[in-house]
């Protein structure tokens, strides 16, 4: 899937692309048709860079209520012909989880599409544990058959459905299926159910990977022959070296991460950073002055595993440094650094915003750290970050951060955060958001009576208001 094109955060579509709060009220202000137009591209061209992680189906689905939105457009995209040419789950996965939860709050016709792109779809898996959550035993019945007739009856065909049944995330269907009264049916399911079990049986029993009887020499030999095809391996087999190497290794070991060969150097970095050993700084420094690409690389995070107050102190004279280790340092003082390091952190944090963007990986850490040690000074940065970056989940640490730094948080960002997409932003704004705004009040409530919202987040309404708080 192809990185996704990111409105600028100022209009109403790169508001809900965000899945930010006032993406929801902006559109419930703005021409019904405008806004529906901007919820159909987000929903149909997933917005998120990690669809896997953050959420924006019940963001999506909340809004086509408010909206009373029409799925013409979901339809046509679900069984447009691009769907039998582009199988992959992305590309029809936001639809039909915005499908199961409108289904959820009563709307027939999402239940109706998810029923018949089980029966044809492509991503059919999806939409089946979908309906799994939302649907009838008459209506999942009726998908038995159709499902059923995907997979062929020779061994391959039965091979694939044992697979399917054995990796589906909801075994509702399955089980169901299992029991059918059209004992062809139930003959299939309960055989396929007993070849998962006995597949997966196998695979525990597979013995796989490196054994711990090696010797140091032997496992740095494998780590190398890994990295000359082409795989990173430094990382089971620095762990493997935990397993065999003992106190006459060292000389071994300290020698492989000053001079070794890169799969090596980068498996004797990591074991002596993972056992916080005080020589491994000096030599984490040189494989970033000298080493390969992918040593200086291995060198920076193998720094960053590393616990000791001596690691810290060496943090602080690395963090001013032009360079990965610098920019390393900095975001182990926003972990493990204290007040004095406050400095250090909110210049780390400006220079990554700076050079990288709102959107840059080492803010996640900064961010969080900022919020830690209470840096107020970074508050315009952090509301900077909160507004522009496309990531719902750094948005929700920046806004973290902002609780715990800004004290206009509670009557500003947090009120808008009550209708952002991720769950743990509306818990943090439940317990934030200043309930002198009518808004709030009206929102908390609404919040506490919808079924498909997180308990995290009904507990935290929960603790703000009683059922006679006043609306103002």
């Amino acid at each position: 899937m192809f990185d996704p094109v990111i409105a600028p955060s100022g209009t109403l579509l790169g508001l809900l692309q965000r899945g930010r709060g006032d993406g929801t009220l902006h559109a419930l202000t703005a021409p019904r048709a405008e806004a529906l137009t901007a919820l159909n591209h987000c929903v149909l061209r997933d917005p998120r860079h990690d669809w896997q992680v953050e959420n924006r189906s019940l963001y999506y689905a909340r809004l086509f209520m408010d909206l009373n939105g029409e799925l013409d457009a979901v339809e046509a995209h679900l069984f447009d012909p691009e769907d039998v040419l582009d199988t992959d789950e992305s590309r029809t996965g936001l639809a039909l989880a915005v499908l199961g939860h409108l289904a959820s709050y009563g709307r027939r016709d999402a239940l109706a599409l998810l029923r018949r792109y089980a029966a044809t779809g492509a991503n059919w898996a999806w939409a089946l544990d979908e309906l799994a959550l939302r649907d009838d035993d008459a209506g999942l019945r009726s998908l038995a058959a159709p499902v059923l007739a995907r997979f062929a009856t020779d061994a391959e065909g039965e091979a694939e459905l044992a697979a399917a049944v054995r990796d589906a995330f909801e075994p509702r269907p399955w089980r169901l299926w299992a029991e059918d009264i059209r004992e062809p049916i139930a003959t299939r399911v309960r055989a396929a159910h007993e070849a998962g079990c006995f597949d997966r049986w196998q695979r525990q029993m597979r013995p796989t990977g490196p054994r711990p009887g090696w010797s140091v020499r032997a496992v740095f030999e494998w780590a190398q022959q890994g990295f000359e095809r082409g795989a990173a391996l430094h990382v089971p087999a620095a762990r493997c070296l935990a397993a065999v190497a003992g106190p006459e290794d060292r000389p071994e070991i300290l020698r492989a991460a000053r001079e070794g060969f890169d799969g090596a150097r980068c498996t004797a970095l990591r074991y002596l950073a993972d056992g916080d050993d005080p020589e491994a700084l000096d030599l984490i420094e040189a494989a970033v002055s000298d080493g390969s690409v992918t040593v200086a690389e291995a060198a920076v995070d193998a720094f960053e595993r590393m616990r000791g107050a001596f690691a810290v102190d060496r943090a602080r004279r690395w963090a001013g440094r032009p360079d990965p280790l610098g920019a390393a340092a900095g975001r182990m003082l926003a972990c493990r650094g204290g007040t004095r390091d406050r400095d250090l952190v909110l210049a780390a944090l400006r220079e990554a915003v700076r050079g990288e963007g709102p959107d840059a990986p080492t803010l996640w850490t900064l961010v969080d750290g900022a919020g830690r040690l209470g840096i107020t000074c970074a508050a315009p940065v952090l509301r900077h970050v909160y507004r522009e970056t496309a990531s719902s989940h750094l948005r929700g640490r920046a806004a973290r951060a902002l609780a715990a730094t800004d004290p206009s948080f509670a009557a500003g960002f947090a009120v808008e955060c009550l209708w952002d997409c991720e769950e743990s932003t509306r818990e943090l704004a439940a317990r934030h958001a200043e309930t002198g705004d009518t808004r709030v009040v009206e929102r908390l409530r609404r919040l506490a009576a919808d079924p498909a919202e997180e308990a995290e987040v009904q507990t935290a309404v929960r603790s703000r208001i009683g059922p006679d708080t006043p609306a103002a």
